[in-house]
Parts: structure tokens; sequence; C-alpha cells
């Protein structure tokens, strides 16, 4: 038995093509988004890595030798931008892949088998809700010294998945009542086959476009608690520039906002690019919105 999911006679890939390109604003977002992952992950490969302290160069303007000028220390700020942007994305892409994952499998199960493992579940659920999830993440960071990336985005993630539950166990409720579903337990495929294999595909598209939204949410996160001054200062990191800006009071130096806003810059149009592409994703993975 095949689920007639959203993706039948087109592939899934295809139709977040077509609806991107059929939305400008998704497109855009798409485009913008690609380029800050390159400029961040491709860009470090491309430049000249050698950006040594020179006191003779401190807050320099921009010219065609130092593109964003040099700080305080006489150090490239452009060199030091592009080294600074691939953990915030991946500690965050990795975080929001933690919570989505959390998510979909407990909110899956709980949508599914319901009884007491649904209201185990939602229990659980309230509880994490009713956390503050920054003070949480603040309670936990203290506790950690030195905690590595990953760990960054294990925190995060902890603290992240409850609030996409509900939807996936309300999404699964919904599906599981469906006639392909029906048909699948009168051939008793099992419950894991039933759900992995004619529940969840049809919600592919919904799980994504949270996903966007998840990695933007657990950015924000993870930035915060950089410029909190509460995370180890040892890899460059956009959230570090804008913790040294601050604690420095940088932006009171005229000479010295290029290096004050290029990260907060980088972080912003990096948002706006994940929220025009998930609206976009939805567009095209919603077929309420899609038949507009």
């Amino acid at each position: 038995m095949t689920a007639p999911t959203t993706a039948r006679g087109q592939g899934l890939a295809s139709q977040i093509w077509t609806g991107l390109t059929r939305s400008p604003a998704g497109f855009a977002g798409t485009v913008l988004v690609l380029a800050i992952v390159l400029f961040s992950f491709v860009g470090p490969l491309l430049i000249d890595q050698h950006n040594p302290t020179d006191i003779t160069r401190i807050w320099q303007p921009p010219s065609a030798e130092h593109w964003l000028g040099t700080q305080n220390e006489g150090k490239d700020t452009f060199t030091i931008l592009v080294n600074s942007g691939a953990e915030p994305i991946w500690v965050g892409a990795l975080a929001a892949s933690m919570a989505v994952i959390v998510a979909v499998t407990l909110g899956s199960a709980a949508g599914y088998f319901r009884g007491r493992l649904d209201s185990a579940l939602l229990q659980l659920t309230d509880v994490t809700v009713t956390i503050p999830q920054f003070l949480l993440m603040l309670a936990v960071v203290a506790f950690f010294e030195d905690i590595p990336p990953w760990g960054i985005a294990v925190v995060v993630g902890s603290t992240m998945w409850a609030f996409l539950f509900r939807s996936i166990r309300a999404q699964v409720m919904s599906l599981k009542e469906r006639e392909f579903v029906e048909a699948a337990r009168l051939q008793d495929l099992g419950a894991p086959r039933i759900v992995l294999r004619e529940i969840l595909p049809n919600m592919a598209g919904f799980i994504f476009v949270n996903f966007v939204i998840s990695v933007n949410q657990a950015i924000y996160a993870i930035v915060g608690l950089y410029v909190l001054g509460l995370m180890p200062s040892g890899t460059p990191n956009w959230g570090l520039m804008i913790h040294k800006s601050w604690q420095e009071n940088y932006y009171l130096n005229s000479d010295a906002l290029p290096y004050v806003l290029a990260p907060l810059i980088m972080i912003v149009l990096f948002t706006i690019g994940l929220v025009t592409m998930g609206r976009g994703l939805d567009q095209a993975l919603n077929p309420r919105l899609r038949e507009r």
C-alpha cells in the first residue's frame, strides 16, 4: 500500500523548487540563505587566513585592502567575519535537527498509539513548555564549563522540541484516520511501518518548513548565549563579535562601526532569508495554499 502523498506524480524536491521559483520572496530568501551559507563555509577556503595583529593599523576605515576596515588589534574585519559564520549556522542546524527528530518521534508515538503513552507525553510537554526556555539554557550552560559546540546544540535542541510536539501529534491523529492508513492496518503491516511509510511521508512538507523555522530560533538562542558572554570564546563567532563590541563599548567609536554592524547585518539577513524561504516552502508544500 502506497500512501497518496502530496508528492504523488511529482517528487518532493521538484515541488519545493516549483513553489520557490513561483514565489519571488521565497526564491529570494532561498538565494540569500544559500549565499550566506556559502559565504560562511566556502569563504574561509578562498581567502587568505593570514590575519596578523598590527597595532599600526588599528581601526582603519574600509579600503581596497581591508573591505570592512580593521579592528582594535589591527586585524582585518572581513576575514574575521568570514571565519565567524560557520559555527552559529551548523550548531543552529544541529539543534533544530535534534528538536525536530525528538518532536516527530514523540509526537508520532503519542498521536498514533494514544492512551497512557499519549497522556504521559502530554504531561511531559506541559512541564517542558512551562519552564522558561532561555532561563533553562542559561542554567545548563552555567553548570557546564567549556561546553563544546555540539553540547550547545544539545542544550538548545532539548528546549525546543515541545513546541512542535503538539502540532506533529495533531497531524498524526488526523492522518491515521485516513483510508490509506486503515488499509495498511487491515494488511497488518505493523505500527512502525505504517507510521514511517504511510503517515510521515504525508507530513514531509510540514516537517521541513518547521525545521527551517527551528533553525532560525536556534540561531537566535545560540547567538544570544554568546552575546551574554556565557559561551566559551575559542572559535570565531558572530555572537562573540557582538559580545566583544558590547563589552568594549565599540559602538561608541565611529571607526568601529563596520566591526559592530557586520555580524548584526549577517544575522539579520540570514533570519530574513530563512523566514521568506519558510513562507515559500509553506506555499509550495501546503495543498491549501498551493491551490490559491
